[in-house]
């Protein structure tokens, strides 16, 4: 089947001469409805939200107010403040606008909450040692016991040139009100970085002295001790490794061997060991014993990092060896008399591992 299309030009000319009015009249009808449109969004635009009055929430606690506020359709942007009553704890103070105000709906509503008496103020710590800050934090929950403040742990450290132990900053910071439960975070310099140390010389010395000695360049350090041999002096360090004056990093171990001390009548002689956590930087560790007789005799003093520490050791039988760490207690040990015959180089050491 085939198609024959022919198109009469003069009847197209004659159709748009006909209804071109109409066309023209099609298009301007088009503009001006949505005209009409545009205005009519830009009047509703205009005309804005409805208006409401707003509430007074003021003696209300929070949950009322809220309630209130929102069947009006507006929104709270809540702020704290301490009072010098806790009975207003939770309670509105403050609103603005005022009640009555009237505003669009969507607005926000700035409410002031009590949030209770202030109990004390966060102190200042930055720059402290962190066993310092510890100390004064205790002696703020100890005058006050109603103080609910705590530390968080483990701490976040990062290197810096301030000393090993020093706080960097904190959070809540300084005189920030203590209204109820708080918890204290701490930012703690781990010293600076590729810190190195002199190892100290201990050969020759007593076994206090090496230990007075050794509190002093601040290393970490483990003792063994064996009899005397030949012409060698009881309580004496023949050996250490490393050796005088060579540079270790924090956290690097001074080996150290000591002739055993003489016991005097009712002393034993022996190592306490106890192996510590591992921690970030070296914290301050005491080594101390407490006598029979009622009285203390420190051991030794030293910032450790971590890992075995052994103490030699000359005391009464029956003396109680304690280890703390930040000024806590975290292990004692009895030293009991030695069975009656049993050579030195048999006494095996005062242990207690985590």
């Amino acid at each position: 089947m085939a198609f024959n299309f022919s198109f009469d030009l003069e009847s197209i000319e004659d159709y748009m001469g006909n209804h071109l009015k109409l066309f023209i009249s099609l298009t301007i009808g088009l503009l001006v409805f949505v005209g009409l449109i545009a205005l009519s969004v830009f009047l509703i635009a205009v005309q804005g939200k409805e208006q409401v009055m707003v509430p007074d929430v003021v003696g209300r606690d929070l949950t009322q107010a809220l309630l209130e506020l929102q069947e009006k359709d507006l929104f709270p942007l809540l702020q704290l403040r301490s009072t010098e009553n806790d009975s207003d704890r939770g309670l509105i103070l403050e609103q603005e606008p005022e009640a009555g105000t009237i505003v669009k709906a969507e607005r926000r509503i700035n409410l002031v909450m009590s949030q209770g008496m202030a109990l004390d103020k966060i102190g200042n710590y930055i720059g402290k040692n962190i066993g310092d800050a510890r100390s004064a934090l205790a002696s703020l929950r100890a005058q006050n016991p109603l103080l609910s403040l705590t530390l968080r742990e483990p701490f976040m450290y990062q290197y810096s040139s301030e000393p090993v132990g020093t706080v960097l900053q904190q959070n809540p910071g300084p005189d920030t009100d203590i209204t109820g439960s708080t918890t204290l975070e701490l930012v703690v310099s781990r010293g600076p970085e590729n810190t190195r140390i002199a190892v100290p010389d201990v050969r020759g010395l007593t076994m206090n002295q090496a230990l007075e000695r050794i509190s002093q360049a601040q290393v970490n350090f483990s003792f063994t001790i064996r009899p005397a041999s030949g012409n060698e002096r009881p309580d004496t360090v023949i050996a250490q490794n490393p050796g005088a004056g060579q540079e270790i990093r924090p956290g690097d171990q001074l080996s150290v061997t000591l002739i055993a001390p003489v016991p005097g009548a009712g002393e034993v002689v022996g190592i306490y060991s106890y192996r510590l956590p591992q921690n970030p930087y070296p914290l301050p560790v005491t080594v101390e014993a407490e006598l029979s007789n009622g009285g203390r005799q420190r051991l030794v003093a030293v910032n450790h990092s971590g890992g075995e520490i052994s103490v030699p050791y000359r005391l009464p039988y029956g003396s109680t060896i304690i280890l703390s760490m930040l000024d806590r207690e975290i292990n004692r040990q009895v030293i009991n008399q030695p069975v009656e015959g049993l050579a030195l180089d048999q006494i095996a050491p005062l242990s207690n591992s985590q």
